[in-house]
């Protein structure tokens, strides 16, 4: 017998204005700063284009993304409760986004210790398309607060981009 989601309540709508300092504050904390690096480009989120997911006045979920030559950049994705459908509800809201935006693709670069992430964006849809070996060491010269160990005690060195094709 599958186990039934149980359904979870809440609400998304795009970052407004007043909402830029706790997307600043968002990041840094969980991010380590509130700049991102992806690709070699330095990104601050705060100040890109996003969804919050939220319930009552509080704060759930957020996207930030970068559309750019007909891609879609999903540059982070955060839902401070697992397991309710938060991140994916998030990620379909940006394709419905990039896809009336004109996108033919929309991708993403995370790291090679970010296991949980990998198995979320394939579980979702998209596909492994590059790897850059050491790229991370780049990265560390534009933001050195990248750690060297991340998740599973696992060296951070490479980007992994994964995409998706928006029909």
């Amino acid at each position: 017998m599958k186990n039934k989601r149980q359904k979870f309540d809440f609400r998304i709508r795009p970052i407004r204005n007043i909402d830029r300092a706790w997307v600043r504050e968002f990041i840094s904390r969980h991010w380590g700063s509130e700049k991102i690096i992806s690709r070699g480009k330095i990104y601050y989120p705060h100040k890109l284009f996003g969804l919050v997911a939220f319930k009552d006045k509080k704060y759930l979920g957020l996207i930030t993304y970068n559309i750019k030559k007909g891609d879609c950049e999903i540059i982070t994705l955060n839902s401070v409760i697992k397991n309710k459908g938060i991140g994916t509800i998030l990620v379909k809201k940006v394709k419905e986004v990039a896809k009336k935006s004109g996108c033919r693709k929309l991708w993403l670069a995370t790291t090679n210790d970010n296991i949980d992430a990998l198995l979320f964006w394939q579980k979702i849809g998209l596909v492994l398309k590059s790897v850059y070996p050491n790229a991370i060491t780049r990265s560390r010269k534009l933001k050195p607060e990248i750690p060297y160990i991340g998740n599973y005690g696992i060296p951070i060195r490479d980007e992994i981009k994964l995409e998706l094709k928006i029909k």
